[in-house]
């Protein structure tokens, strides 16, 4: 009997909770003061809401960002990406260094008849793979 009770009692408060979370209202939980999303984004991007020096330096820091759709792109611009013959026999991307690593290995018994093993050095590289630069990354030459 005890046990049954106990299983009501978990019902009801499942279903209390259950309406309890159902009659939220969303206007009082996300109101939007009658502002729909492109007042939002215009407000928050054309500076209405600074002074007007900060608008005024937010405008030049995109005009600067800008750049023209009609304009083709400039051969400098492109140049250190692009794959000519004077450049193909030239590395555009370099190799990074990876150092190698020495490790010495204690003398030790091994293998299922132990054998004495002498000490000894071995050479391993840092780095797993060959990492490269991207053109212009490194200027050292490795």
């Amino acid at each position: 009997m005890p046990h049954r009770i106990w299983i009501e009692v978990v019902t009801v408060a499942l279903t209390v909770i259950t309406l309890t979370g159902c009659t939220t209202n969303t206007e009082e939980l996300l109101s939007h003061n009658g502002s729909t999303m492109i007042d939002v984004w215009n407000q928050q991007t054309s500076g209405a809401s600074l002074n007007g020096q900060a608008s005024q330096q937010l405008l030049d820091a995109r005009q600067t960002l800008r750049r023209s759709l009609v304009e083709p792109l400039t051969p400098s611009s492109s140049e250190p990406y692009t794959r000519t013959a004077q450049n193909e026999i030239h590395r555009q991307f370099h190799r990074l260094p990876n150092p190698d690593l020495v490790m010495y290995v204690f003398p030790h018994w091994a293998g299922t008849d132990p054998v004495p093993v002498p000490g000894y050095s071995t050479v391993f590289p840092l780095y797993q793979r060959v990492q490269y630069a991207m053109p212009g990354e490194r200027l050292e030459d490795y």
